[in-house]
């Protein structure tokens, strides 16, 4: 058997060799019996920003039970800043009551009115059970909150009323956190190839491969739009204590050769190819070329449709001006993608095109250095212009495991659009980019946009760990957890994305 394996690593080796190389990450040189390769990257240099970090104060007096119940800073003068939030020390500690703040534009005598900061930011993160959530560097926190160019600053932070009339405790250790995005890259934003450079509904998919019954797969392969999801908590559970699907760790210096499978996959012996298995995405065939199931000739199996859409244009964290040294060097994977939950960052929609990449480094450094995250929590980021950016790193096709829908990491990815949707109506563009990002993200794994899915619950305030739950393929934050992500007027858009998307699919 070990002749046989190594002659056919040898043929694997040989077609890869003709193969173009792949950007991204998983171990594939750890499935063929190869070390990790050295980093042919030089390390990238520490990027321009900062973070102060402030402790609050008690602003009235002291009650026995909870301390203050109000705690902040008066005016006061500070270095130049963009971002604001509140950290405290426990992260499962909540935080029941308000927190606004007043800024002034650097280098004027004018301050802004009291803004609100959206304190419920618990339904974010990684799940309970992951390494990154149970990670000692971990801090509660707020929603962030973009303030444009500031050198002033007040805060207030008052308790709600607790059950017996008097304010809820705050939870101890709780810091203002001022961001400066720091200046960006000089040249024009990085971009990953885009395989069509106008796609669009009539827009053939260009693919090698199309989706292939998995047979481990929970996707519902619903053809016909999915009705609109009644509010999260009617929603019905079943069977709860289903493990969830590993995750993997992979070095970030791995090349994936998971993309290019297809064409030599066939070639491998049996235990070569239930070795490879693992690492390729979903919809690849699996049947190995040796023994008697190789006797049947390929062509006897239908080819399915490559419902996968163009890939759109995405600026790279590159492109934004991510600070790589802050984050940590591994990637964690998850084993497929089976959902994009959609969010608003809460971060506000005071910000411009041409500022998006300076929110998303405050949001970066914030997630990071503030929050105790391992990197930026959502896997894409789009702005209200329609640009797409690459979010946690480790590959933009690779099914990185993020840290957006407390309890539904696994098996999903996360798309933030910039912005609070609340009360303000996203952009038709920020829509039309969730659903070309979906088309071709979701298609790489076999998923129809109007369809559903089924997921296994990590751990949350709507399921209990373990607990099955049918979404839509392109679902709301809300929809796995009791908040008001991704804003009401964005939530009543996603049906539009689901539709759009699975045009873009050529479905």
């Amino acid at each position: 058997m070990r002749a046989s394996l190594a002659s056919s690593i040898a043929v694997t080796c040989a077609a890869v060799l003709a193969l173009p190389v792949s950007s991204a990450a998983p171990a594939a040189a750890e499935v063929l019996g190869q070390p990790p390769a050295a980093s042919a990257l030089p390390p990238a240099p520490d990027l321009p920003g900062s973070t102060q970090s402030l402790p609050l104060a008690p602003l009235g007096p002291s009650s026995r039970a909870g301390g203050s119940a109000e705690q902040g800073l008066p005016r006061r003068d500070v270095k130049p800043f963009s971002l604001v939030g509140v950290v405290w020390d426990d992260p499962r500690a909540p935080l029941h009551g308000t927190v606004q703040v007043r800024t002034r534009a650097t280098g004027t005598d004018t301050w802004s009115e009291w803004q609100d900061v959206e304190t419920h930011n618990d339904e974010h993160g990684a799940d309970p059970d992951s390494a990154e959530g149970s990670s000692r560097a971990l801090r509660g926190s707020t929603a962030p909150l973009w303030v444009g160019d500031s050198d002033g600053v007040e805060i207030r932070v008052r308790a709600d009323a607790g059950r017996t009339g008097g304010a809820s405790p705050l939870p101890a250790g709780l810091r203002l956190e001022l961001v400066d995005p720091g200046e960006g890259p000089e040249t024009a934003p990085d971009t990953e190839p885009v395989l069509e450079t106008e796609p669009g509904p009539e827009t053939e998919p260009v693919a090698d491969t199309g989706p292939a019954a998995d047979g481990t797969a929970e996707t519902v392969a619903d053809t016909e739009p999915v009705a609109e999801a009644a509010p999260p908590r009617t929603r019905t559970a079943v069977a709860p204590e289903t493990p969830l699907p590993p995750v993997v760790t992979v070095p970030a210096t791995a090349l994936s050769l998971a993309p290019y499978a297809g064409p030599w996959l066939t070639a491998l012996s049996k235990e070569a190819a239930e070795a490879v298995a693992p690492y390729l995405p979903p919809f690849l065939p699996r049947t190995p070329a040796s023994g008697s199931e190789a006797q049947e000739p390929a062509q006897a199996q239908p080819a399915a449709a490559p419902y996968i859409g163009p890939r759109p244009a995405i600026v790279t964290r590159k492109g934004w001006g991510a600070d790589e040294s802050i984050r940590e060097k591994t990637f964690v994977y998850t084993n497929t993608i089976k959902a994009a939950f959609v969010h608003h960052s809460a971060t506000g929609n005071n910000y411009t095109c041409a500022q998006a990449p300076s929110v998303l480094r405050s949001i970066y450094r914030y997630h990071v250095l503030s929050s105790g995250w391992r990197d930026f929590g959502y896997n894409f980021a789009v702005d209200k212009c329609g640009n797409i950016y690459e979010g946690r790193a480790g590959g933009v096709d690779k099914p990185v495991l993020g840290a957006h829908t407390l309890g539904f990491n696994t098996s999903t990815m996360g798309i933030a659009v910039l912005g609070t949707f609340s009360t303000t109506a996203p952009p038709a563009a920020s829509v039309t980019a969730v659903a070309r990002l979906t088309a071709w993200k979701l298609g790489l794994h076999g998923i129809n946009p109007v369809g559903s899915v089924t997921l296994t619950s990590g751990g949350g305030n709507l399921y209990a760990k373990g607990t099955k739950v049918k979404f839509h393929a392109i679902a709301g934050h809300r929809d796995g957890f009791a908040t008001d992500c991704p804003g009401s007027l964005l939530y009543g858009k996603l049906g539009t994305a689901r539709t759009s998307a699975a045009s873009y699919q050529g479905r």
